[in-house]
């Protein structure tokens, strides 16, 4: 959700400490990356962390949580004898999703579940099953990368370019007003010491007037109203998701009857936390998720098990319908993603022209920071030498020269480092990481340069594909610092620290799950696994399913021409643009069952309704507290539940679970 509206208000009493990071003055800076707001960082990423991997596991799709980490961070620090400033509660956010979305960039959601699925007659080789020592030298290897990566391309894109980042400058908006501080400035401005002083002479601040003051007091609204919402929206998620625990039944109900939901799959999850992340997401996404679920689980399922394409059972995603309505949406998702990315490249080409090279080089540089506040260029360089260097090692360790030669590892990481590029590039104009198609093209490389070797595709695609979704994750909470006048090197410390904690907290995690459940299975079906591995056996072998080309290149033409139209009216900002189906969304919707989708179009149909009808106005942020609080809820006590799984405790009723559809029962 974009918070558009920029409120103007008085700096609080309570928020004086951190006066001194925008007004010029002769005390010294206060410190930004303190160990409140690191403990504080680590606390709501891990479990942002159990949470995404959660999520991810299930539908393959994870929440960023930047927003919401900061708005958390805020209601957590007014509980400190002094609370954060703004700029130690951008540490905390910075901490907590370089924490949180390590399960998608160490690939725990798809690369891992992936090699689980390996089969020694079809591809050569037999399963991979990473100890929790492997898994750790594993993570370790791709989760400073993109840390490191992070700082030259904010001077390109966010300084240079300055390019929107609109969940970024959200956020900065949000912290703003939390704090009471002047709306985020986009004029240009050069910082000395910790003040601001003008580049122009003449001070352009907006006049403010009591009415406008009194309007909006949200700083209060939040601290009175938040912890209560947060609080309720947590219990209920919570409760509802130990209760599903005990009686699975609650979280599989069959929609049209128990024949439709056995044969066909159509059954609904009524999960809060779903529910949380389809407000999170917004209505237009959540509908173009709602509409691949119509046409991949209502009209292509049914066509290719009638005509006989995909004999197996439904959810069988080897010979069932599942399995080869896959391919259409692969074919989407790529078709949709290279599209999104064309613009990119074409201006990156351009600017690399003498022409425009020449002009580039003439515009005055106008980074607001100074030396001791960033990041130097030989802590850069000599970290992405030893990231790559000892990450090439410990891949070579982990999976041997059976699995990857040294020589493709490195490729993966220069080919990340181009990918994130181009990632970052188009987050920072359509708030889109095209991750999934990034990784497709790695994959596309790889079996040209290795044919053949399906373990090393799938490894060095992922490892191309962490550092593209590390540095574009990274990038929008950059973008934040930059607007509300966070160091970048305070940030950069707290990516450090969040990854590093993280490789741990992930690893852990998922070695719990995998313990107590099957991976892929019924209560996991990590759909993304099989989207990597099967990309790849397509690539070394060029069979497909049967009339499977047919839909998939129909589809993909169609997908093409909606991504042109959607990217080029996004650019000249008419207001349809968002209606517009995504296609990427509209391909998770062909990946999910129906009881995910379903889920989240109910949050975004809520959130749709509260902005255009009930929301005081537009920083009326109650239902993001309310939505953070079912995410987190669920995921705090999915922890749980797993503890429980592993201790032998078993569901108390199976009654009303249909064969199959309920994960903690034996039917």
């Amino acid at each position: 959700m974009v918070l558009r509206r920029q409120i103007v208000v008085r700096p609080s009493e309570r928020d004086d400490h951190a006066g001194p990071i925008f007004h010029s003055g002769d005390s010294d800076p206060p410190k930004e990356f303190t160990l409140q707001a690191v403990l504080i960082g680590l606390l709501i990423g891990c479990l942002l962390c159990f949470a995404n991997l959660s999520f991810g596991l299930q539908t393959g799709w994870i929440s960023m949580m930047s927003l919401q980490s900061a708005l958390i961070g805020f209601l957590i620090s007014r509980m400190l004898p002094i609370p954060l400033s703004a700029q130690e509660i951008i540490v905390v956010q910075t901490t907590a999703v370089a924490t949180g979305t390590m399960p998608l960039a160490a690939g725990f959601v798809g690369i891992i579940p992936a090699l689980k699925l390996l089969d020694v007659v079809r591809d050569g080789s037999p399963p991979i099953h990473l100890t929790w020592l492997a898994a750790v030298g594993w993570s370790c290897s791709v989760a400073f990368f993109g840390v490191f990566l992070s700082p030259p391309i904010r001077k390109q894109v966010i300084i240079k370019e300055q390019l929107a980042f609109p969940s970024g400058t959200a956020t900065a908006q949000l912290i703003a007003v939390l704090h009471k501080m002047p709306p985020p400035d986009t004029t240009i401005r050069r910082r000395v010491t910790s003040g601001y002083i003008p580049v122009e002479e003449e001070d352009t601040a907006i006049p403010q007037t009591d009415d406008e003051i009194d309007d909006v007091p949200v700083s209060e609204t939040v601290q009175s109203q938040g912890w209560s919402a947060l609080a309720s929206s947590f219990t209920a998620s919570g409760v509802l998701t130990l209760a599903a625990y005990f009686f699975p039944a609650l979280f599989s109900i069959p929609l049209f009857g128990s024949y439709l939901a056995q044969e066909w799959l159509w059954t609904f999850t009524p999960s809060l936390a779903y529910v949380g992340q389809g407000i999170i997401m917004g209505f237009p996404t959540t509908l173009s998720m709602s509409l691949g679920m119509l046409v991949g689980w209502g009209v292509l399922s049914p066509i290719s098990k009638f005509y006989g394409w995909a004999p197996g059972p439904v959810g069988d995603m080897t010979d069932g319908a599942r399995g080869w309505i896959l391919w259409t949406s692969l074919a989407i998702m790529c078709a949709d993603s290279l599209i999104s990315l064309l613009p990119v490249v074409a201006e990156y080409i351009t600017g690399l022209l003498p022409r425009h090279a020449l002009a580039a080089q003439t515009k005055e540089d106008f980074d607001t920071e100074t030396e001791d506040r960033l990041v130097p260029n030989t802590w850069v360089l000599w970290g992405l030498l030893v990231s790559v260097v000892i990450g090439t090692l410990l891949v070579w360790v982990v999976f041997g020269n059976d699995g990857i030669k040294p020589w493709a590892t490195l490729l993966g990481f220069a080919l990340g480092g181009l990918l994130s590029v181009l990632g970052v590039r188009a987050l920072g104009e359509t708030d889109l990481n095209p991750v999934s198609g990034l990784g497709k093209i790695s994959q596309l490389f790889f079996a040209w340069i290795q044919p053949g070797n399906i373990v090393a595709n799938l490894i060095a695609g992922g490892v191309a594909e962490a550092g593209a979704q590390q540095a574009g994750d990274l990038m929008q909470d950059l973008k934040t610092g930059h607007l509300c006048g966070a160091s970048p090197r305070a940030q950069f410390f707290g990516q450090l620290v969040g990854s590093a904690v993280s490789i741990v907290v992930t690893t852990t995690a998922y070695t719990l799950y995998n313990r107590a459940y099957v991976i892929p299975g019924p209560s996991f079906p990590a759909p993304t696994a099989y989207v990597w591995l099967s990309l790849a056996r397509l690539l070394r072998d060029g069979q497909l399913p049967q009339n499977s080309e047919l839909f998939m290149i129909s589809f993909a033409a169609l997908f093409a021409l909606i991504s042109a139209v959607k990217t080029y009216a996004a650019a000249r900002q008419v207001w349809y643009a968002q209606w517009i189906p995504s296609g990427v969304a509209f391909a998770i919707g062909f990946l999910n069952t129906p009881s995910f989708s379903i889920a989240r179009l109910i949050g975004g149909i809520v959130e749709y309704v509260y902005r255009t009808r009930y929301a005081k106005n537009k920083s009326d942020i109650r239902l993001i507290i309310i939505a953070s609080g079912f995410v987190l809820g669920e995921g705090v006590v999915s922890v749980v539940s797993l503890v429980m799984k592993t201790s032998g405790v078993g569901v108390a009723s199976c009654w009303g679970c249909l064969p199959g559809l309920c994960g903690g029962c034996p039917a």
